[in-house]
């Protein structure tokens, strides 16, 4: 629960008021934001609002080409009727009055589908918001979860730092202390007397360096 009792998805909805959104399945990068497991607890909102998206484009195409069709039976009509009133003529009249019943069919299709067309931006806006705010609840717990795992590895990190440099001093004075005890006993006692004690241990030797060490970890 969120501050002043209020929950994400309200603070989400009040944060979005007067934002334009866009069509959330018609972006590419809000496809790449959610796994598989989000697009999967999303798909009954994608698979709605694509299927309003698809019905908005197909009105929009069917009212364009009921308008040509109108336009087309309009533009017959004219001369017909002036063909017409020269004179009785069946056909002429039979044409006449199937163009006049197929634009009226025109005219109740075109009402119907851009009433239809009127209603769909809100139900596609609808169904976006509801999809967005999914998608704002998922990215907001997604970073919540990431920021404190983020942490959580920067604490990791820094101790390992710590203990490596420690481990580095550490190794770098028993190397001094063995430098110091072997010149010590090899000035004194000499070579043989030092090998007698299997001091296998040359100054001058190059030790392979700790990865990470020249890197000042």
């Amino acid at each position: 629960m969120a501050k002043n009792g209020k929950n994400k998805e309200d603070i989400f909805t009040t944060a979005l008021q007067g934002a334009k959104i866009p069509v959330l399945t018609l972006d590419n990068k809000w496809y790449r934001l959610l796994g598989e497991l989000e697009k999967e607890a999303v798909k009954e909102n994608v698979d709605t609002l694509n299927n309003l998206i698809r019905r908005q484009g197909k009105l929009n195409t069917e009212v364009k080409d009921i308008k040509r069709l109108k336009l087309k039976l309009m533009n017959e009509i004219v001369p017909l009727v002036d063909e017409a009133g020269s004179g009785d003529n069946p056909a002429i009249e039979k044409k006449i009055e199937d163009n006049k019943r197929l634009i009226e069919e025109c005219n109740e299709k075109m009402y119907s589908y851009q009433d239809e067309l009127l209603e769909l931006p809100g139900e596609i806006d609808r169904i976006n918001l509801k999809l967005m705010l999914q998608t704002m609840e998922y990215c907001y717990d997604t970073m919540q979860e990431n920021t404190q795992d983020i942490a959580q590895i920067a604490d990791w990190v820094t101790n390992i730092r710590i203990e490596l440099k420690k481990n580095l001093i550490r190794k770098q004075e028993m190397e001094q202390k063995n430098h110091a005890i072997y010149s010590y006993m090899h000035d004194i006692f000499g070579a043989e007397v030092v090998n007698l004690f299997d001091m296998k241990y040359n100054p001058g030797e190059q030790h392979p360096k700790i990865a990470g060490e020249d890197k000042g970890l």
